[in-house]
């Protein structure tokens, strides 16, 4: 073949390849991950501005929570049903009126799954938190009210009604969306392992190390029930541990009572989703 013909087919040859590729990344940009959010108002980040514009107000929903931070990381499709206040039983069920079960938002076609769910179950976070601030207020910080008048029953609680529970929800979420990555976060250390900080959380300092050991008695829970069901656990104790509310403004995660960020006091603020979404997608791998 003559020198001239030969470069010609040469070039039409790149120019074809140069189109197949273009059209492949056009269908591959047009085609994004599918993605579902589920969970609470640790997946909603409930008390973060600003609200997600078009959310239920009842759901408390972030513009700025770990779905919108990692939707936006991978360009992503969101599907975003996460509600405050929920539980594991409004994956199946509606959570008020008018409002769709959340295992609704998932389909054959899902890619991928994330969540927060379990704490808000027989009201086990509001009623621990509420009942230790309340003991550690009337003993101005000392001793361990909390633990002597409630003993192992928050975390009795967990493992006999929350875990279950859990396994329910996870096989809900599995026969929804069969072909997709599905994660479920723990939740991220609201106290230190022990000390306490009083004047910003009013708990006895004998009832820190009480409400930690609640906290990992719940992720245990989260963690087996995902091991059952054949969902990716995303650990956080690790990852947390240094950023609970005793911690400066920049450094800790979740909000303490007083002199909060947050408007809702025991919760990641915008630095704590942050942190949540990146466990998340480096755990699931996309």
């Amino acid at each position: 073949m003559p020198r001239r013909r030969l470069l010609a087919a040469a070039a039409a040859v790149a120019v074809a390849a140069a189109g197949t590729f273009a059209i492949s990344n056009s269908a591959n940009a047009a085609d994004p991950l599918d993605y579902v959010a589920l969970g609470d108002s640790y997946s909603a980040a409930s008390g973060v501005a600003p609200s997600a514009p078009g959310s239920p107000p009842q759901c408390l929903r972030s513009a700025l929570n770990y779905p919108n931070v990692i939707a936006k990381a991978t360009g992503a499709k969101l599907t975003d049903v996460t509600c405050g206040a929920a539980q594991v039983k409004d994956f199946t069920e509606s959570q008020y009126p008018g409002l769709a079960p959340q295992v609704n938002a998932l389909t054959a076609d899902t890619d991928v799954v994330t969540m927060t769910i379990g704490g808000n179950d027989s009201g086990i976070f509001i009623r621990a938190a509420a009942t230790c601030a309340l003991a550690g207020f009337f003993t101005g910080g000392k001793g361990s009210p909390c633990k002597d008048q409630n003993g192992s029953s928050f975390e009795d609680t967990v493992r006999n009604v929350t875990y279950p529970a859990l396994v329910k929800g996870l096989q809900a979420v599995r026969a929804k969306a069969p072909n997709a990555k599905i994660g479920i976060l723990g939740y991220p250390w609201i106290v230190p392992a022990e000390g306490g900080c009083f004047d910003k959380i009013p708990v006895a300092t004998g009832d820190i190390p009480y409400m930690r050991s609640l906290q990992a008695t719940l992720n245990d829970a989260v963690g087996r029930a995902a091991a059952a069901t054949g969902v990716t656990y995303v650990d956080l104790n690790q990852l947390s541990d240094g950023h609970d509310v005793c911690k400066p403004s920049g450094t800790r995660w979740i909000e303490p009572p007083i002199n909060a960020e947050n408007s809702i006091f025991a919760h990641p603020n915008a630095l704590g989703e942050k942190n949540m979404a990146a466990a998340a997608r480096a755990a699931l791998g996309f």
